[in-house]
């Protein structure tokens, strides 16, 4: 598989296989490295949560003129 992966993608394997799920709640680098073959760089940090009916997360991402600032190391793509 190439290193190029969503988060669509990883939600979908995370619907389909509760094992992954779990391990991605617990280690979400050691999930992803596992399932498809991605190295997450030490200084990039992750965080899953998972939303229920009665929980709703709202994540704010960067600024746009952040993200221009910034490298690519340190906002990379998967």
């Amino acid at each position: 598989m190439s290193n190029q992966i969503t988060r669509e993608q990883i939600i979908q394997k995370a619907w389909e296989d509760e094992n992954f799920k779990q391990q991605l709640l617990s280690d979400p680098k050691t999930a992803i490295k596992d399932a498809f073959g991605v190295d997450i760089p030490e200084n990039f940090e992750i965080s899953v949560v998972e939303e229920s009916p009665e929980h709703f997360y709202l994540v704010l991402p960067p600024k746009p003129s952040a993200m221009k600032a910034a490298s690519a190391e340190e906002f990379p793509t998967w």
